[in-house]
């Protein structure tokens, strides 16, 4: 088991319900009737147990099953989100999953083409990582690390030079990089490029098996993604990222405040 956020709420749900039952059992029974004017006199532990119980309750429903929030710690995703984005992300885009063992037991939804994807990074399933989903099960996908171009399926998808991009904070090393606008289906989304930079990787070529998902991010050229470790299996998928609720990069960003995430 990972000892992570979802794992201590579900420690402390039961440690406070057990308490609290135990108190309903055994001790509330023996335990002096309260006269009107004196107060309450349940023991300290147990109250706090009691008090506690639907608050761990509600916030493990919440943050399993409905929205949990994120904070952008790298470039990887400029230009999309920057350093020091707060995100909410849906829990129940792509199925209802049992918290700590992340087991499916309602299937809802699975990624499309263009979605920015929150999940555990295969190579270390206790971090959680951020990317865009490019290639779907069974595609054919091959990266051009020349002419920084995606092809899916033997199509190649379409970029739109915008303008060199002008960057501030902590992603200010970005200033000059081709700004573009790519087009994953319907999905159009800005990318950043530096030409003259090599972004390798083992993956370029590959065709997905089922259950495997292909991420990219949209700093292609500072992001460490698919084409390095490999694709995303179905189980490691957390959710779909959707708003940025702050941004704090040695300061508030509010023009970035209630921004939906495309």
């Amino acid at each position: 088991m990972n000892w992570d956020f979802a794992a201590i709420l579900v420690l402390l749900l039961l440690v406070s319900g057990l308490i609290w039952l135990f108190d309903l059992l055994f001790l509330a029974r023996n335990r002096p009737p309260k006269l009107e004017d004196e107060e309450d006199n349940m023991p300290f532990l147990i109250d706090l147990a009691r008090s506690l119980f639907p608050v761990f309750l509600v916030v493990l429903v919440l943050r399993s099953f409905v929205f949990e929030p994120f904070k952008i710690p790298s470039g990887s995703m400029m230009p999309t989100l920057l350093v020091g984005d707060f995100i909410l992300v849906n829990k129940f885009s792509y199925g209802i999953r049992l918290p700590v063992v992340n087991k499916k037991v309602i299937d809802i939804g699975e990624p499309e083409r263009g979605d920015v994807v929150v999940f555990r990074y295969p190579e270390d399933p206790t971090i959680p990582y951020i990317k865009r989903v490019v290639g779907l099960p069974g595609d054919q996908i091959v990266y051009d690390v020349l002419d920084k171009v995606l092809y899916i399926n033997g199509e190649q998808i379409k970029q739109e030079f915008v303008s060199s991009y002008l960057a501030t904070g902590s992603g200010s090393y970005m200033t000059g990089a081709n700004h573009h606008i790519e087009s994953l289906g319907e999905v159009k989304h800005d990318i950043l490029v530096i030409p003259d930079r090599f972004s390798g990787g083992e993956y370029q070529q590959m065709t997905l098996p089922e259950g495997q998902y292909f991420v990219l991010g949209d700093n292609r050229d500072n992001s460490k993604d698919s084409r390095y470790w490999g694709t995303v299996p179905e189980e490691n998928l957390i959710g779909k990222a959707f708003f940025i609720w702050m941004n704090w990069d040695g300061g508030v960003s509010w023009k970035r405040l209630g921004s939906v995430i495309n």
